[in-house]
């Protein structure tokens, strides 16, 4: 018909070329979220792991302390009896010492090794964020050729 305008094929292309990179820019952000998606759970199932392996050191840590206060009173009392009373053996006193100090040793190796694991991997999505980065400088540098 004689009415109807038809844009030149200079205009298609160029309305192509742009719906192109529009479709082309979705694209990438789309992947750069499911990157940044796959990237969180591995972080999240690292700090599950250091987290745990903390918390056994700390409870582990807290079982010596607690041991070592109560070797403390038994050292206390021991320390207050008179002198010449027969003891026999490793007093009670020294006995919960022991025992509280391999407690508190294996406790803060744990507890050290956690905080280590913490201290491997930060916990947000840096590869994602670099990509991004990238796309972003590469999306609004101009080519210079």
């Amino acid at each position: 018909m004689a009415n109807e305008l038809q844009a030149p094929p200079e205009e298609a292309s160029v309305a192509s070329l742009a719906r192109g990179i529009i479709d082309d820019v979705g694209n990438l952000v789309r992947q750069e979220i499911r990157f940044a998606r796959t990237e969180i759970r591995e972080d999240l199932r690292k700090t599950k792991q250091a987290a745990a392996v903390l918390a056994t050191g700390t409870i582990i840590a807290f079982i010596g302390a607690v041991l070592f206060s109560l070797m403390l009173v038994y050292l206390i009392r021991w320390l207050s009896l008179p002198a010449g009373t027969p003891t026999e053996g490793i007093p009670l006193w020294g006995c919960f010492g022991i025992v509280s100090a391999v407690f508190l040793g294996i406790g803060s190796i744990v507890a050290y090794a956690g905080c280590e694991m913490f201290k491997s991997f930060n916990p947000l999505p840096d590869k994602t964020a670099q990509t991004v980065k990238e796309n972003v400088e590469w999306i609004t540098t101009p080519n210079s050729k």
